[in-house]
C-alpha cells in the first residue's frame, strides 16, 4: 500500500495544488482516465468545505490529504480538525449556524453525486472524508 500525504494551510488558494496532486497520484494509481474529471472535483468540494470549516471556527491547523493506492482501489481522505456535534446537539435558531450546516449538506451531496463509494466521519476532534474509486493494473507488453 503506498500512501501520500499532503498538508496545506487552510487557504482557498491551496485547493488547487490539491486538486492536481490527487488528479496525478490517481492516474498513477490506475484510475480510469474517464473519473479523473470527477476525482479532481471531489477532492476540491472536499478541500473546500475543510478550509471553510477551519477558517469558520478559526482553527489554524493545516487541512490533511491522504492518497492511499491499494491493490484493486485507490482512496482519498481529507480531514479537517473542526470539532462538530451531532445534528441533534445543535441550539437551533442561529442564522450563520443554519447556513453554514445548509452550505455543508450541499458540499456533501456534490461530493456524494461525483463519488460512489464516499464515507464521511465527523465529531469533537474534526471530521473525515474517505473516496474511494477501483483501479485497472497497468498492462504490460511483451516485447
Amino acid at each position: 500500500m503506498a500512501t501520500v500525504e499532503l498538508r496545506f494551510s487552510a487557504l482557498p488558494e491551496h485547493v488547487r495544488t490539491a486538486r492536481l496532486v490527487a488528479a496525478a497520484v490517481a492516474r498513477r494509481a490506475g484510475v480510469d482516465e474517464a473519473v479523473l474529471d470527477e476525482v479532481r472535483l471531489a477532492v476540491g468540494e472536499a478541500c473546500s468545505r475543510a478550509v471553510g470549516l477551519h477558517q469558520g471556527a478559526g482553527i489554524t491547523a493545516p487541512v490533511k490529504v491522504a492518497l492511499i493506492e491499494e491493490e484493486k482501489q485507490f482512496s482519498i481522505e481529507v480531514g479537517d480538525e473542526a470539532p462538530r456535534s451531532a445534528p441533534g446537539d445543535r441550539v437551533p435558531g442561529s442564522p450563520a449556524d443554519d447556513a453554514d450546516a445548509e452550505e455543508d449538506e450541499m458540499g456533501l451531496a456534490v461530493i456524494s453525486g461525483l463519488v460512489d463509494d464516499v464515507e464521511v466521519a465527523a465529531g469533537e476532534h474534526g471530521g473525515l472524508i474517505r473516496m474511494t474509486w477501483p483501479t485497472t493494473p497497468p498492462t504490460m507488453t511483451l516485447g
